[in-house]
């Protein structure tokens, strides 16, 4: 099976996908890990299934470099204290595309997928237990943290994918 037919993407956008996906795969290979590469690979297909997708047009360096870009943001890859670390400026010049293109893309993205800090949905897989943001729900019109209910509550929260996984 094919990288890009693993994550459903349209047969008009295989090609785009998959140059996209061999810059991204190639930059998190050497300087970060393989969570970061399967979350650009998904956000990637969820970007070229975008009806018009914004990867119809424009360079496939600068989205690449536009989702790792939006990744780095939502996981806060840019903070000294996390690991791995780097700096926006280190991701553009290492990708090839000026820090204004990087953040150009990334804004589109984060406009287009309606993104927030901790997006539990684009957040690291090693990092969801220490996220809140995945972990919030609504009860009887209350926020609340779903680690702090009872069980079945908690079941039932997984069930509808309010939360990642059970606790």
């Amino acid at each position: 099976m094919s990288k890009s037919n693993q994550y459903s993407v349209p047969q008009k956008m295989r090609d785009t996908y998959d140059a996209i996906v061999s810059i991204t795969d190639e930059f998190c290979q050497e300087y970060l890990n393989q969570e970061y590469a399967d979350l650009s690979r998904r956000m990637t297909a969820t970007l070229s299934r975008k009806r018009p997708s914004p990867l119809a047009s424009g360079q496939v360096k600068s989205w690449a470099a536009g989702i790792l870009y939006t990744l780095a943001r939502v996981n806060f890859l840019f903070d000294r204290s996390q690991d791995p670390h780097m700096s926006a400026a280190e991701l553009c010049e290492r990708i090839g595309v000026s820090q204004s293109t990087a953040t150009s893309k990334s804004k589109q993205i984060w406009n287009r997928l309606d993104l927030m800090q901790l997006d539990p949905q684009w957040s690291l897989p090693s990092k969801l237990a220490d996220n809140p943001m995945a972990w919030m729900i609504t009860v009887n019109g209350f926020i609340v943290d779903a680690r702090s209910l009872p069980r079945e509550i908690q079941e039932e929260a997984y069930r509808l994918g309010l939360i990642p996984y059970l606790p």
